[in-house]
């Protein structure tokens, strides 16, 4: 047992069976009731529509020494900082190409890489106001638990509602509990997410006006969409809310057009403008791009942010932080192989057993192979799909990934975790203390995507 649990444990060592289970049945009729739910596309309904599911929530938080957190928090102010950097430089000067460190054919052949944002100037030069960077535990080379960065999402990170969701039921719940512990507050992230998008507006405004754009309530994190919303206190809107005129955007509103300074967008780049990327898009706004590249209102992420959140470039990113900050990492990445690199792709085909298998653009949970749990049969398809198409996939070792106890139906048991950390880039670079710690519920599995199974956790950053 780690030293900072000790108080948590015997705590729970008191605690009757019954009353977890009843407290357990009781977080999820609350989560049932508030509607905290995620569509999940891949299973319908009688009427064809994806099936809404709770995200199971565990009642057992996940405790962090302060220590742990100032050394990670270090980490990631210098790695989203170093990114933000970098997809600066991918469209304007392109310096890192031209010094050889990423290679040209990585970013201007990569899909993510939009054309139409080269020479455009974005407000403080903030590309990914908002990044969800996934972090793991895992022992070092030394035999020591040390934390990694197993991938960074710099497009439309999700997630965050969840995380202070999972902290006002464990308040509601085991109030006691948050008197024996000094956990550090999360609940006011709505506040610095508000003033981070404000501080991105264009300079032609004093008091922007801010909304959140989301695809629709289809869409699987549309709970998160109007939960953020309403706690920021600004509109939720869809595409068809807004409208462009004379290069400015405006919102549609009982008392008539209101002009817009800042849009959240939980919609990704292709659906943006059906003017300039999909003209098929019903989710977005037409002239919306000419808008932004007259920096008359300004986009939380920017268009073509996920050309640096493509895990074929996760493994350039320490490089990134050198060439940029002049500084060594704070945080290590996970060993990677290049599938496109054929000295790579023939260690990763012959280790296939052994290694996950990502595709470069995957995400979810999805399109991805973890050896050692997967059968014969899988195991040949991905060699076959890696013969095929091997700059579409990346490998990495399956880590031993640190667990966490977790209440399950036969009660206590070990359970993988990471942590998304949420890290808001605006006139400064902060974060609440903590993030969306995820779960893999299935036993010895180490998928922890809501779409795979897994469940969350409250994470505790202790103050002292």
């Amino acid at each position: 047992m780690r030293d900072h649990y000790r108080t948590y444990a015997e705590w729970l060592g008191r605690q009757p069976q019954e009353m977890m289970r009843s407290r357990r049945d009781e977080a999820e009729m609350i989560f049932r009731r508030v509607g905290i739910t995620f569509a999940v596309y891949g299973d319908k309904d009688e009427d064809g529509a994806g099936t809404e599911r709770l995200i199971p929530f565990d009642l057992i938080p996940r405790i962090i020494p302060a220590k742990e957190w100032r050394r990670m928090e270090e980490g990631l102010v210098q790695r989203v900082t170093a990114l933000n950097r970098f997809i600066h430089d991918v469209y304007h000067e392109q310096e890192i190409l031209k010094a050889g460190i990423v290679p040209e054919q990585q970013i201007l052949g990569n899909a993510q890489f939009r054309l139409e944002m080269m020479g455009v100037k974005v407000p403080n030069n903030i590309y990914s106001h908002i990044a969800g960077v996934d972090i793991v535990r895992a022992p070092n080379a030394q035999g020591e638990g040390e934390y990694y960065v197993l991938e960074d999402n710099l497009r439309v990170p999700s997630g965050v509602s969840y995380m202070l969701e999972d902290r006002k039921m464990m308040m509601r719940l085991f109030p006691e509990l948050f008197s024996s512990y000094q956990v550090a507050p999360v609940m006011h992230y709505p506040d610095l997410l508000l003033e981070t998008l404000r501080a991105s507006a264009p300079s032609t405004t004093d008091d922007p006006t801010v909304v959140v754009l989301t695809p629709g309530m289809y869409n699987s994190a549309y709970f998160e969409h109007a939960f953020l919303a309403q706690q920021m206190g600004v509109e939720l809107v869809e595409g068809q809310d807004l409208f462009v005129k004379d290069s400015f955007v405006y919102m549609r509103t009982t008392r008539g057009p209101k002009r817009v300074d800042v849009i959240y967008r939980r919609v990704d780049d292709d659906f943006l403008d059906p003017s300039v990327f999909r003209s098929t898009s019903t989710l977005g706004t037409a002239g919306l791009l000419n808008a932004y590249r007259a920096g008359n209102v300004a986009l939380c992420n920017a268009i073509g942010t996920g050309v640096a959140d493509d895990k074929s470039i996760y493994p350039y990113v320490p490089k990134m932080i050198e060439f940029y900050l002049g500084e060594k990492p704070i945080l290590s990445n996970v060993p990677t192989y290049m599938c496109r690199d054929p000295g790579d792709l023939k260690y990763v085909l012959a280790n296939l057993r052994d290694l996950v298998v990502k595709e470069v653009h995957g995400a979810g949970g999805y399109g991805m192979l973890v050896g050692p749990a997967a059968s014969k049969d899988e195991i040949e398809q991905f060699r076959l799909a890696l013969l095929a198409k091997p700059e579409g996939y990346i490998a990495q070792p399956t880590l031993s990934l640190s667990s966490c106890p977790t209440y399950v139906d036969k009660g206590i048991a070990p359970r993988h975790i990471d942590l998304r950390p949420f890290v808001l880039s605006g006139k400064d670079v902060q974060m609440v203390p903590g993030g969306l710690t995820r779960v893999a519920l299935k036993e010895g599995s180490l998928v922890v995507n809501s779409s795979q199974g897994g469940g969350t956790k409250d994470t505790w950053i202790l103050e002292v």
